[in-house]
């Protein structure tokens, strides 16, 4: 398939999918509730949002100091500005294309930095899997809290026959993938080998670095931000103020996820945390109107930091 063709995919599909989202939410809505939305976006409280934001913020600096605890047993130090700069780089390259910008934040401290890409690369995805078990402890905690009606409103979205259908097709994928790389001979299998040897060394730095329990502590502060963050952001409306704390984990757990399936969930995230809130019986209209508010503001806050960074980047390391 033609690179191009594929690069364009990645960016339409995820796009044409939130569009579709928010055409399919909004046209539920009757004129009346459509003004009710427009109401709560008026009578929010943006210094709270603000006060929000300022502890997402927060969270990326701690990201961005845990990071060097990666890079130090490879043998390099990068400036943590430089480091907070990468990961708002990788943010905005993520507004754009889909998982780009693990690619981006390393291209980023290769260039400023120094650091070989594929150990850059290695140590990002080592993060990201300790990631992943932060949201799946997350998403336990929602499960014991709220079993029953977590189970059925994620079962009502993915029926247990298109799991396994997927299931099956990523474990076939992924033989193939293995035995291709075992046996093959080919130049470029050879270079992705050699690729993926830099990886390994990345991802077992974790394993290496002389500070594990800062780095634990970092993970730790990191998605304690990440919920404190959001938790401010249900006071932005005296309709969310009072959601119980087994709401609040769920549908972090559900906003979290929703990143996924689009640019930094784009109409994904609205439309997921409406559809959990109304679950816990808050009405559409002010799921939707959150959401909203939630996402629009951080993606700003994204825009802003990561259009500084790519400004500031070449100025702040002029003499490299």
């Amino acid at each position: 398939m033609n690179k191009s063709l594929i690069t364009f995919l990645k960016i339409a599909v995820p796009l044409g999918l939130g569009a579709f989202l928010i055409y399919y939410s909004y046209s539920k809505f009757t004129t009346q509730q459509l003004e009710e939305i427009a109401t709560y976006f008026k009578k929010a409280d943006y210094i709270v949002i603000s006060l929000s934001i300022i502890f997402g913020i927060l969270s990326h600096v701690s990201r961005a100091y845990r990071w060097n605890f990666m890079l130090e047993p490879l043998g390099y130090k990068p400036k943590v500005l430089n480091n907070f700069m990468a990961v708002y780089v990788a943010y905005i390259m993520n507004l754009l294309i889909p998982r780009s910008g693990e690619v981006s934040r390393a291209v980023v401290v290769n260039k400023y930095e120094g650091v070989p890409f594929d150990k850059a690369f290695g140590t990002i995805i080592s993060e990201r899997v300790i990631d992943v078990v932060f949201l799946f402890g997350f998403t336990a905690i929602a499960f014991v809290l709220q079993f029953e009606k977590l189970s059925q409103y994620l079962l009502g979205i993915f029926p247990m026959n298109t799991i396994y259908k997927l299931s099956g097709l990523l474990l076939t994928l992924t033989i193939l993938l293995l035995l291709l790389l075992k046996f093959s001979k080919a130049s470029v299998v050879k270079k992705i080998l050699h690729f993926f040897s830099g990886l390994k060394e990345g991802i077992l730095s974790v394993l290496k670095m002389k500070k594990k329990g800062l780095y634990i502590f970092h993970s730790f502060l990191i998605w304690g931000l990440y919920l404190l963050s959001f938790y401010i952001a249900t006071f932005a409306l005296n309709e969310t103020t009072n959601i119980a704390f087994s709401t609040l984990i769920i549908t972090f757990v559900i906003g979290s996820f929703s990143f996924a399936f689009t640019n930094s969930g784009f109409g994904t995230y609205p439309f997921f945390v409406a559809s959990i809130l109304v679950v816990f019986n808050i009405p559409e209209t002010v799921g939707t109107a959150f959401g909203w508010i939630v996402w629009t503001t951080s993606i700003a806050s994204i825009v802003l930091f990561g259009g500084l960074s790519f400004l500031i980047l070449p100025f702040y390391n002029k003499k490299k």
